[in-house]
């Protein structure tokens, strides 16, 4: 029977509803109280939840507390991530880690001197169809990785999201800190940590956006950040990914990820679903060969009905706050969790040296690396699922 951490929720806003929604997969971490610098947020939380509100300042010093989860707008990540360190608490956050690197780093010393665990999210590529790609890579089913092709292409954040403004603000917006770390996250944890990036970008696709749901629909933001990146990434293992990542498109027909090896080609599922199949073509002219995922246990379909939340589509899986329940897990078991601290700030090197070398025009050399997570077996996953 697994220790249940009692978790203090910090961010009362639209991506709550998900982690609530894992009490009823994960077995070893309850929500018990909830802040929000917008005190309403809070209260209408707590009272949807059935849980108490408490100012921030006091839930970060709350004994009973266990690990804070951190659901903050990314400028705000850093400082509530810091003060839940220096309050004795570990943390899981959203993504990104921090919007650069310089406090990312900082956050995983805090940890490691006061023996804290820093998790963060994205918790996708736990799923079953990074997973079943990881294993098939792992078993050189295409032999070694040399090439491959990765793209995030929308119109952007705005059509779905009720305040969408931080996605479009200067320093912490874009779709390389928005969606950029399921893409990473993923590569990484297939391919290992990267060595190099270079990097282009198209300055705004258009000076404003349109807010399409919420109380302020029809409002006009202005767009102050690059909204389209061309990257080049090279691996340590010298494999090169293309990724193309932007809120300037309406639609389009390419894989998600598409990876070239020795022995063959493989897609890889929707980094930023947990489900979907894997397939492989081994020669020139050959079906391809589906690996569904749809009977392993964090892969199988629990959305079924029409969501106002882009990724919770009908018919998908959607596990978010596994990466929670692993570390949990970890945390009570001594090892380390996958969404751990490492990839987070490679992830966050990565993201930080994509926007740099796209306005200098010039290479930049990771200065992170990290260990491959390992994959996370049936057996392990099924320690912590209700």
């Amino acid at each position: 029977m697994n220790k249940i951490f009692k978790v203090g929720l910090i961010g009362c806003g639209h991506i709550a509803e998900t982690y609530f929604r894992a009490h009823k997969y994960f077995n070893n971490f309850k929500i018990i109280k909830c802040a929000d610098i917008n005190n309403k947020a809070a209260k209408k939380c707590a009272k949807r939840y059935n849980i108490k509100n408490l100012p921030v300042s006091n839930l970060l010093k709350d004994k009973n507390i266990e690990i804070i989860l951190n659901l903050t707008p990314p400028k705000a990540h850093f400082q509530i991530a810091k003060k839940s360190l220096l309050n004795g608490k570990h943390v899981y956050s959203e993504k990104p880690l921090s919007i650069n690197l310089f406090e990312g780093k900082e956050l995983l010393k805090i940890s490691k001197k006061k023996k804290l665990y820093l998790g963060n999210a994205p918790d996708t590529f736990l799923g079953g169809g990074n997973q079943k790609s990881k294993e098939l890579l792992e078993n050189k089913i295409i032999g070694k990785v040399n090439l491959g092709n990765a793209i995030f292409a929308f119109p952007g954040v705005q059509s779905y999201h009720p305040n969408p403004e931080p996605w479009f603000a200067k320093k912490e917006g874009g779709p390389v800190i928005d969606m950029g770390p399921y893409y990473l996250t993923a590569l990484v944890n297939l391919l290992g940590p990267a060595k190099e990036v270079k990097a282009a970008s198209l300055m705004k696709g258009a000076s404003f956006r349109t807010i399409g749901i919420g109380p302020k629909k029809g409002k006009k933001i202005k767009v102050e950040c690059p909204t389209t990146y061309f990257t080049t990434i090279v691996f340590k293992n010298n494999s090169i990914i293309r990724l193309t990542l932007s809120f300037d498109v309406i639609a389009h027909q390419r894989n998600h990820i598409e990876l070239y090896g020795t022995k063959g080609s493989m897609i890889v599922p929707d980094p930023n679903m947990f489900g979907g199949s894997v397939f492989v073509c081994k020669k020139l002219g050959s079906p391809w060969k589906e690996f569904k995922t749809t009977k392993m246990p964090l892969g199988r379909i629990n959305i079924r009905t029409q969501s106002s939340r882009a990724n919770e589509s009908p018919t998908n899986a959607n596990y978010r706050g596994v990466g929670l329940a692993e570390m949990a897990y970890c945390i009570e078991n001594k090892k380390i969790h996958r969404c751990n601290g490492e990839v987070s700030v490679h992830v966050l090197d990565l993201i930080q040296s994509t926007m740099i070398s796209a306005k200098t025009n010039k290479p930049i050399k990771m200065s992170t690396t990290c260990k491959i997570p390992k994959h996370f077996s049936q057996k392990e996953i099924k320690k912590i699922l209700k």
